[in-house]
C-alpha cells in the first residue's frame, strides 16, 4: 500500500502514575515499531526517560517535553508532521490531542489524526454524548444526567434515586469518583470530582453485576474482530483496574457470550472507531440485562492484558489500520501465514492480579472501589482457574505463596472483610472457606460469581487433603500431581505437611522438589499459538503447566542461551526503569550472537513482548520456577542484576543450586545486602559510612540514641525501597515506630542509624569488569538527604558539586568495585557533607537513575555492563560527564490524589509512582521542563507558603524576594510571614486550618485565590492530623501544585524567575549530540 503520511507525531503518557503506567510503554512501541516498518519518519514526545519506546531506535527523534498543548504545538511548528497519533499514550495523550484538535491547531498545520476519529473520542468522553449516541442505535448505558453544579448534582440525584454512583468525565483511572446513598455522602463526593472536572456525572448504581469487558479491533473498510472478552472477578463498583480479572471469561453461557459480542461489534461500527477499543458492560446474570459503562477509543490497561493473554498484538495492529490498511492486509504475527483476521482461541486461561503498595502512604484507606489505587498488575497464565489464581498470587510479591499455606493474615471482623473489599479480601475469602462457611453465604457477602467460589473451594479442599500426611513417602503420585495441577508450588507443599521453622523452609522445599523430580512430575512447557493450535505458531511465547504431557518446544543443545530475569509487578520503587534495563540487555545478548531467554510475568512490559528475545517465558521468578526453566534450558549462565531486587534476592539460592550467575559473585552480593557484612567491609577499607547498629530490644535502642542524638533513622534489616523506614525525631515517635516495626519482620531486629541533617545525597551509577571501574554517572539530588532516592529530584551532570568530593567518591568506588570483584552495574548511595563523604549503601545491580543516566550522556550503560558479563569489551566508552553542553533534570510523579486521605509528604519511605527527565541547555531550563511534566503549573500571581524549620525559612527568603519583584501576592502561614517581613518580603498572613480568623488558608485553596501552595513540615516526624496535613492535603484534592521540599520549591521559583517558557530551547534528545 503506498503510503501518504512521510511524517508522524506520536504523543506519549509521560511519567507512570496510578491509572496509567507502563502499558502505554508497550503499545507506543509497539506502534513505533510498525510505522517504522512502514518506513515513515517518526517523532515521539514523551518526559519519561526511563521508558523503552523513548531509547534509540525506536523513534527517529525523541523530545523529552511535557505532553501539553503548547510544547506539542511548538513541535509541531519546528517539525511539520503530517499525522499525528493520539491513542497510544493514555489519557494524558487524549486530553492533550482533544485540546489541540478544538483549538483549531491540528486544522492550522494541516496534520491527520489517524486512526480513531477525534469526534469518536469527544463522543466517548464526554458522557452525554455518549449515551445519547447509543441511543441512536438503542444500545442500554446507565441512566445518568451530566451535571455542572452540586446543586445540579442533588436536582439529578432525586430523579435517578439512590444509590448513585459520582463520576467525573475525561479523567484517568476512574479519579474523583465514588458511590454515595445520601444526599450528605452525595455533596461531599460532588466537590472533589468538580476539583478535576467542570462536568460530572451522576448515574445509577448497579453495584453486585458482572463487569465483562470485550477487546475490538475495526478497520476502515468494516472489517471487525472481536480479540479477546475478560470478566471481573470482583462484581461492578471495583475499578476494573482494581479487580482480578479473567480471560476468557468463565462464567457467561454461550447465548450471553454472543450477545455481548455482537452488541460490542455494533457499537464499534456506529462509533467510527478504526483501529482497538474497548467496550465495558454491566451484565446482570440473573435477567441477561446489560448496561455499556464505558467505551475507550484508545489503547488501555485491559489492551495490554488482552495482547498478552492472546498473543495478538493490538497496539501493532491498530497502528497500521490508523495508516489505512485493513485487516486483511495484515499478517498475525504469531503464525506469521494467517491474516490479522482471524479471532483468537484461547486453550489456556488467564488471570490478573493488582499489586498495591496502600503501606507505603500515611492515612490512606485500604478500602477498593470505583477510583483506581492499584500501581502495577501481574498476569499469571495456567491451564485451570485454579493454577493460574495460585500462580498470580505468589507473583505479586506481597509475602503469599498462593492462597493458602501463608503467614498468617487475622481480619477482626471477616463479614466486614468480604462486604467492604480491600486489597486483602481474596485472603478473606480463604479464611472463611477454611472456617467452614458455605459458598452460598460468601456469595450473598462478596456477590462473587459462585463458579469462581467453587474453584477456590478446590484449592481449600486440596490443602485438607495434604494435611491429613505426614511424610513425603505417603504422598502417592495422584495427589502430588493433582497438587501441582491446582497450581500448588513446593514451597507449599513443604510447609503444609512439615509446617517447618523459617529458618528450616528452603531445606524442605528442596526435598518436596526433588521427591516430585524422581517420581517424574515435571511441568510441561507450553506455547501460547493464539488459535489454539489450530494453526502452527511461530513464536516462543511460552508457559509452564501441570496439565499436559509433551512440551511444546524442543531445546537444542547447540544454543549458547542466557536467561535474564525481569524485574516482576510494578511497584513504588521498582518500575519501567528496570524493564528498559532488561530490554537493553536481551538486545545485547542477541547482538553478540546468544540466544536470549526472557523470564517476566508483567503484562504492561515491553520486555514480556515475545519479538524481544527468543524465547519469553511468560511465568513466576520464583526460586521453583527459574529452577524448571533453567533444566529446560540449560543455559550458559543467568543474569540477576538487572531487573531490580527480586532477581537480585535470587542469587544466593540459584548459585546454591549449582545456577551459574553471570556477572558479579552471589556471595559479593551477598556482602553488599547484608549491613552487617558490608559494614565490616567498610571499616576494614576504612571508608566513612554512618554510625549504626542492630538492635534486639528497647533499652539497648535508647541507650544507642543517646549516644548519637535525635534524629536517628530506623528501619528493619532487609529491605526493598526503604520499606517500613523511619526518621524519628524524639522519644515518643521511637516508642511508637518500635511497636509498628516488630511487625515488620521478628526474626530480623531493627536497624538504627544517625541520620545527618543538612547532607547532600550523591547517587554513584557505574560499570565495572573484574573489580574495576570502566565508566561512571554521579548524579546530585536537589533536597538534602532525608527524601527517598526514588523521590528526590536528580541532576546529572551535577551543578554544584565539588571537584574535591566527587574525587573522593571515585575513590570510595575504585575500592568497593576491587574488594567485591564487581563485573556488571553497580550503585551506590552517598552522603557529602562539607567534603565529609559517607557511603549509605551500595546495590550490586542497576538502579533506577541507570537509562537517565544513559541517556543524557547517549551511552547504554546496561548494554556494555552486559557486554563484559559475558567476557566481551565494548567499542567505544561514554563521554566524560564534563564533556556535556546540557543538563538532565530527573522529577518525581507522585499520585496523591488517587490515594484518599493519603498524607502527600516525602520521607525516607518511598511514594512515587513514576518520574520524567528532561534535558536543557542549564539548570533552570532542564527544570522547569521537568516540572512541568510531572503536572505542575506556573504560577503567576499568587502563593501560599508555610515554611517550616528555620533552615527552610532561609533558603526560601530569595526566591520569594524574586516574586515580589513581579508583583506576587504572597500568602503565608503566621509564624513565616513574620520571618519573611523581617527579610524584607511583604507576605499577607494567613490563619491556620483550625483557626476561625480570615483569611484562612484552606479557604485560600479552596477559592482557588492561591496558584501554588509550598509547605515544609516542621520536624521529619510524619506529625498527627494536623494544621500542615489539611493544608497539604487540600491542596491535592482541590489540583493546586503542592512542594513540600524548601530546596525543591526554591529552585523552581528561581528558574521561573530567571527564565519564561516562551524561552525554553525545544530541541530533540539527538540535537543535544549533534545528530
Amino acid at each position: 500500500m503506498k503510503n501518504q503520511y512521510k511524517k508522524v507525531l506520536v504523543l506519549g503518557s509521560g511519567a507512570l502514575k496510578i491509572g496509567e503506567a507502563g502499558e502505554f510503554d508497550y503499545s507506543g512501541s509497539q506502534a513505533l515499531k510498525a510505522l517504522k516498518e512502514e518506513g515513515i519518519s517518526t517523532i515521539l514526545i514523551n518526559p519519561n526517560i526511563a521508558t523503552v519506546q523513548t531509547s534509540k531506535g525506536i523513534a527517529d527523534k525523541v523530545y523529552f517535553l511535557p505532553v501539553t498543548p503548547y510544547f506539542v504545538e511548538k513541535v509541531i511548528e519546528k517539525e511539520h508532521p503530517d499525522g499525528i497519533f493520539l491513542s497510544f499514550g493514555g489519557q494524558t495523550a487524549l486530553n492533550c490531542g482533544t485540546q489541540l484538535y478544538k483549538s483549531g491547531i491540528l486544522a492550522k498545520h494541516n496534520i491527520q489524526v489517524l486512526g480513531t476519529p477525534v469526534e469518536t473520542i469527544i463522543n466517548t468522553e464526554d458522557r452525554e454524548l455518549f449515551a445519547n449516541k447509543l441511543l441512536e442505535i438503542d444500545v442500554k448505558t446507565p441512566k445518568s444526567i451530566a451535571v455542572e453544579s452540586v446543586d445540579e448534582a442533588l436536582n439529578a440525584a432525586r430523579k435517578i434515586g439512590f444509590p448513585l454512583i459520582i463520576r467525573a468525565a475525561f479523567t484517568l483511572g476512574g479519579q474523583g469518583s465514588g458511590f454515595c446513598s445520601n444526599e450528605d455522602e452525595l455533596r461531599t463526593l460532588a466537590v472533589n470530582a468538580f476539583a478535576y472536572a467542570p462536568q460530572i456525572l451522576v448515574e445509577e448504581s448497579l453495584k453486585g453485576w458482572k463487569e465483562v469487558e470485550y477487546e475490538v479491533v475495526r478497520d476502515r473498510f468494516d472489517n471487525c474482530i472481536t480479540v479477546c472478552n475478560m470478566e471481573n472477578f470482583d462484581p461492578l463498583g471495583i475499578h476494573t483496574g482494581e479487580s482480578i480479572v479473567v480471560a476468557p471469561s468463565q462464567t457467561l453461557t454461550n447465548s450471553e457470550y454472543h450477545k455481548l459480542r455482537a452488541l460490542s461489534i455494533k457499537i464499534i461500527r456506529h462509533l467510527g472507531v478504526v483501529g482497538e477499543c474497548n467496550v465495558q458492560y454491566a451484565f446482570d446474570p440473573n435477567s441477561e440485562d446489560y448496561r455499556v459503562i464505558e467505551v475507550n477509543a484508545r489503547l488501555s490497561r485491559s489492551s495490554a492484558l488482552a495482547s498478552k493473554a492472546t498473543g495478538y498484538p493490538l497496539a501493532f495492529v491498530a497502528a497500521k489500520l490508523g495508516l489505512g490498511y485493513g485487516l486483511h492486509q495484515l499478517k498475525n504475527s504469531v503464525t506469521q501465514t494467517t491474516t490479522a483476521c482471524f479471532e483468537p482461541a484461547l486453550d489456556y486461561i488467564v488471570v490478573k492480579i493488582p499489586r498495591w503498595d496502600l503501606n507505603k502512604f500515611q492515612g490512606v484507606t485500604r478500602e477498593i472501589g470505583s477510583s483506581m489505587k492499584s500501581v502495577g498488575e501481574v498476569m499469571a497464565i495456567g491451564r485451570t482457574f485454579e493454577e493460574a489464581i495460585q500462580k498470580g498470587l505468589r507473583m505479586i510479591g506481597q509475602g503469599m505463596h498462593g492462597l493458602v499455606a501463608n503467614p498468617k493474615l487475622s481480619f477482626p471482623n471477616l463479614e466486614e472483610a468480604l462486604t467492604h473489599p480491600t486489597d486483602q479480601r481474596i485472603f478473606a475469602i480463604a479464611e472463611a472457606m477454611e472456617k467452614g462457611w458455605t459458598i452460598e453465604k460468601i456469595h450473598e457477602l462478596t456477590k462473587i460469581d459462585i463458579w469462581f467460589l467453587y474453584k477456590m473451594q478446590n484449592i481449600i479442599s486440596m490443602k485438607n487433603q495434604i494435611e491429613t500426611i505426614k511424610s513425603l513417602n505417603e504422598m502417592d503420585y495422584e495427589l502430588l500431581l493433582d497438587a501441582k495441577k491446582k497450581g500448588f508450588s513446593d514451597f507449599q507443599i513443604a510447609r503444609i505437611i512439615f509446617n517447618p521453622e523459617p529458618k528450616e523452609i528452603e531445606k524442605y522445599q528442596i526435598r518436596v522438589r526433588n521427591h516430585r523430580k524422581s517420581v517424574g512430575i515435571q511441568p510441561c512447557i507450553k506455547q501460547i499459538d493464539t488459535l489454539a493450535a489450530e494453526y502452527p505458531s511461530e513464536t516462543a511465547y511460552l508457559y509452564a503447566t501441570y496439565h499436559g504431557i509433551e512440551n511444546d518446544i524442543k531445546h537444542n543443545s547447540k544454543d549458547k542461551t542466557v536467561i535474564v530475569l525481569g524485574s516482576g509487578a510494578y511497584r513504588i520503587g521498582s518500575s519501567v526503569e528496570f524493564d528498559w534495563c532488561t530490554v537493553s540487555a536481551v538486545n545485547e545478548i542477541r547482538k553478540l550472537g546468544y540466544k536470549s531467554v526472557m523470564i517476566n510475568y508483567n503484562p504492561e512490559t515491553v520486555s514480556t513482548d515475545y519479538d524481544m528475545c527468543d524465547r519469553l517465558y511468560f511465568d513466576e521468578l520464583t526460586f521453583e520456577r527459574v529452577l524448571d526453566i533453567v533444566d529446560m534450558e540449560k543455559p550458559i549462565g543467568v543474569i540477576v542484576s538487572v531487573g531490580g531486587q527480586i532477581p537480585n534476592n535470587l542469587a544466593m539460592r540459584l548459585h546454591q543450586a549449582g545456577v551459574k550467575i553471570l556477572g558479579t559473585s552471589p556471595d559479593s552480593i551477598d556482602k553488599a545486602e547484608d549491613r552487617q557484612k558490608f559494614s565490616e567491609m567498610l571499616d576494614r577499607l576504612e571508608i566513612d559510612q554512618p554510625r549504626w547498629k542492630q538492635l534486639s530490644t528497647f533499652e539497648e535502642v535508647e541507650h544507642f540514641v543517646d549516644e548519637v542524638g535525635y534524629p536517628v533513622l530506623i528501619r528493619p534489616s532487609y529491605v526493598l525501597s526503604g520499606s517500613a523506614m523511619n526518621v524519628v525525631s524524639n522519644a515518643d515517635e521511637l516508642r511508637d515506630y518500635l511497636k509498628l516495626a516488630a511487625n515488620v519482620s521478628k526474626t530480623h531486629p531493627v536497624v538504627v542509624s544517625e541520620f545527618i541533617e543538612g547532607a547532600k545525597e550523591i547517587e554513584y551509577d557505574a560499570v565495572a569488569n573484574n573489580g574495576e571501574v570502566m565508566f561512571d554517572a554521579i548524579s546530585e539530588h536537589v533536597e538534602f538527604a532525608g527524601v527517598h532516592s526514588g523521590d528526590a529530584t536528580l541532576v546529572f551532570p551535577p551543578q554544584k558539586l565539588y571537584f574535591e568530593t566527587i574525587r573522593r567518591i571515585r575513590k570510595i568506588a575504585k575500592e568497593i568495585a576491587r574488594e567485591l570483584k564487581i563485573t556488571g552495574p553497580f550503585n551506590m548511595q552517598l552522603l557529602a557533607k562539607n567534603n565529609d563523604i559517607k557511603v549509605i549503601e551500595c546495590n550490586l545491580r542497576a538502579s533506577r537513575s541507570f537509562p537517565f543516566v544513559s541517556k543524557v550522556l547517549d551511552y547504554n550503560f546496561i548494554e556494555t555492563a552486559t557486554g563484559y558479563m559475558l567476557g566481551r569489551m565494548p567499542n567505544a566508552l561514554p563521554p566524560s560527564m564534563f564533556e556535556i553542553d546540557h543538563v538532565g533534570i530527573k522529577a518525581s510523579q507522585f499520585s496523591f490524589s488517587r490515594l484518599s486521605k493519603a498524607d502527600p509528604i516525602l520521607g525516607v519511605e518511598m511514594a512515587s509512582t513514576g518520574e520524567v527527565g528532561c534535558l536543557g541547555i542549564d539548570f533552570d531550563d532542564a527544570m522547569i521542563k521537568a516540572m512541568l511534566s510531572v503536572g505542575y503549573r506556573i504560577p503567576s500571581k499568587s502563593i501560599l507558603v508555610s515554611s517550616g524549620p528555620l533552615r527552610s525559612k532561609i533558603a526560601l527568603v530569595e526566591p520569594l524576594l524574586l516574586l515580589q519583584q513581579q508583583e506576587f501576592t504572597i500568602y503565608a502561614t503566621k509564624g513565616t510571614a513574620a520571618f519573611l517581613k523581617d527579610n524584607g518580603v511583604n507576605a499577607i498572613p494567613v490563619a491556620w486550618p483550625d483557626e476561625a480568623d480570615s483569611p484562612n488558608s484552606v479557604e485560600l485553596i479552596k477559592n482557588r485565590q492561591v496558584e501554588m501552595v509550598i509547605n515544609v513540615p516542621k520536624n521529619l516526624s510524619r506529625r498527627e492530623l494536623d494544621n500542615d496535613y489539611t493544608i497539604r492535603r487540600a491542596a491535592v484534592d482541590y489540583n493546586i501544585p503542592l512542594i513540600t521540599n524548601a530546596r525543591l520549591a526554591a529552585a523552581f521559583l528561581i528558574a521561573i524567575s530567571n527564565k519564561k517558557v516562551e524561552n525554553l530551547e525545544l530541541v530533540s534528545w539527538g540535537e543535544y549530540f549533534g545528530k
